[in-house]
């Protein structure tokens, strides 16, 4: 089975901190079902903010401990991602780390990266770009659902069109997009009649009571509008003429939007008993669940990739009410894990309008989205009808809850999942491997500063030039000097001290010398480092250049 080595950036991972967002969550969940799953004998984690060991180290075990070695690449070694011969980024950018990878050669190794939302400015910035970075047919953008996969698809083909129309057709082969949903840790989702009796006696449920749950974070705009669940659950309510108890977990942006929030969906829903809960605590992540009889999201928002807890519910065993939207219809399938409600949005092109104002900055992306969210209507009568059903048949919810959980065990546990990404990656890396070897390149979004700024100075160092000692220069002079504030600041691939002094004692040594001899003072890889070095010491009075013949 193939390996890759994981982009491990604690924002991608990190469940703990107040802002707890979607791909958070599939992050970690994700790094907990590869550590436990993966057919690998050691793990690679590409180490990219410079955590020391104790902090790498407790971050990756406070998600799962590994079983196997674990191997780290340094941040800024990663000509070593060779072998395993593949990196994972957990996020779809993979077409800022093509372009640095040409610094190694682009066979170095190959890519993967990862869609989650893809209505930013950013990832719709860089999408179209998987036509013009140094990207490859061993590069691999997975895509976490089929309506994520068709957006992707529809925003390169557009490029493409662009592109052919300016320049002709493509000719360079391009980086795959698959298909593998997100996953869930189907175990760490089991609901108790313990944890259901506790829940309702913390929000005061009676036990009899017909309970529907919706997880995610408080956001009309920028998650999803609740009205229209609490407009299908009060018409249910009244139509049923039974007792529903409504929780919501999740999370607002700030406690005044959370009032607002949850106020304003109240006034909607008058005849359902509403409960609202902080879900962020991992105690609550994972036991919230047997609170509830039914599962209900309306997603409406095209910042929704997939859709996490739709499958998280199918792994407590719950049936759902969800929309038809995005990711949601990979997952619960209408009838038999739940219900699925129709949605209805505007036909293709009457949204130019909305395109041009977010392009132009003039819409911020969360009203941007919210904006287009509002064009996002769902079959309110389907909704009731669903919801109506559900609280009048225990015996379909068990059926329905049964299926949906033996559902998420054969598709969506990592157990089944990881497998995919494993197949994946032992392909991508079998091309990477026949494509043989390319030298490294410069990358035109980061050139030399050197070249770049070629014609700056009036003439460049040369390796014929003379270099000497400045009249009264000492080792000890020049040491000072050179720690002073005004010359040691911005230190960054220096000469060091140990080579600073090895010049100065051959100068003293032997007179004046040219770069080059000077240049066999020190190991190859530091040549360079010290031949430019010379300038610094030139700047500072240590030695003095003359022009070489």
């Amino acid at each position: 089975m193939g390996n890759a080595a994981i982009y491990l950036h604690p924002n991608a991972f990190v469940t703990s901190e107040a802002r707890l967002l979607g791909r958070h969550s599939a992050g970690e969940s994700f790094l907990r079902g590869f550590i436990r799953h993966a057919d690998v004998d050691r793990f690679h984690f590409w180490n990219v903010t410079a955590l020391n060991p104790t902090a790498r180290d407790a971050l990756v075990a406070g998600i799962e401990p590994p079983t196997r070695p674990v191997r780290w690449i340094a941040h800024n070694a990663p000509q070593d991602l060779a072998d395993p011969g593949v990196m994972h980024l957990p996020s779809p950018s993979i077409v800022q780390e093509a372009w640095r990878r040409l610094h190694h050669g682009t066979r170095r190794y190959a890519l993967t990266g990862i869609t989650h939302t893809t209505a930013s400015a950013n990832v719709m910035g860089l999408l179209p770009n998987f036509l013009i970075a140094p990207l490859e047919d061993y590069d691999a953008l997975i895509c976490t659902s089929n309506a994520v996969r068709s957006a992707v698809d529809t925003q390169i083909e557009m490029m493409r069109a662009y592109m052919a129309h300016q320049y002709g057709p493509r000719r360079r082969p391009e980086a795959q997009r698959v298909t593998i949903p997100l996953g869930v840790n189907c175990a760490d989702f089991s609901t108790t009649p313990q944890a259901r009796n506790s829940w309702r006696e913390r929000l005061d449920i009676p036990d009899d009571a017909i309970v529907a749950l919706y997880v995610g974070r408080f956001n009309a705009k920028a998650k999803m509008n609740p009205a229209l669940m609490a407009v299908a659950l009060e018409r249910a309510a009244v139509r049923s003429g039974k007792a529903i108890y409504w929780v919501n977990s999740g999370w607002a942006e700030t406690d005044a939007a959370g009032e607002i929030f949850h106020t304003e969906t109240r006034k909607l829903c008058p005849s359902v008993n509403y409960r609202q809960v902080d879900g962020r605590a991992p105690d609550v992540r994972f036991s919230i669940w047997s609170v509830a009889d039914f599962f209900i999201s309306f997603s409406d928002n095209i910042q929704e990739t997939f859709g996490l807890t739709p499958v998280e519910a199918m792994a407590a065993g719950l049936p759902s009410v969800v929309s038809d939207w995005d990711g949601y219809k990979d997952t619960v399938r209408d009838g038999e894990d739940g219900f699925r409600v129709p949605t209805m949005a505007p036909r293709a092109g009457l949204g130019g309008d909305l395109a041009y104002y977010y392009n132009n900055n003039w819409l911020t992306y969360e009203n941007y989205i919210g904006a287009v969210g509002q064009y996002t209507a769902v079959d309110l009568r389907k909704a009731e009808a669903a919801i109506v059903q559900l609280i009048a048949d225990p015996e379909l919810r068990r059926r329905m809850g049964a299926e949906a959980q033996a559902q998420a065990r054969r598709i969506f546990d990592w157990s089944v999942i990881i497998p995919q990404y494993q197949a994946l990656w032992a392909e991508q890396n079998a091309r990477r491997l026949a494509a043989g070897v390319t030298p490294p390149q410069s990358n035109p979004f980061a050139p030399d500063p050197f070249t770049l700024f070629e014609g700056y100075p009036t003439r460049h160092l040369d390796r014929a030039d003379v270099v000497r000692l400045a009249t009264g220069m000492t080792d000890a002079v020049a040491q000072a000097r050179l720690a002073a504030p005004l010359a040691s600041y911005s230190r960054f691939n220096r000469p060091t001290q140990q080579e600073v002094q090895l010049v100065l004692a051959h100068l003293g040594a032997n007179g004046p010398t040219p770069v080059g001899a000077l240049r066999e003072l020190v190991t190859p890889p530091r040549r360079n480092y010290l031949e430019r070095g010379l300038i610094w010491l030139a700047r500072h009075d240590i030695v003095e250049v003359d022009a070489g013949a």
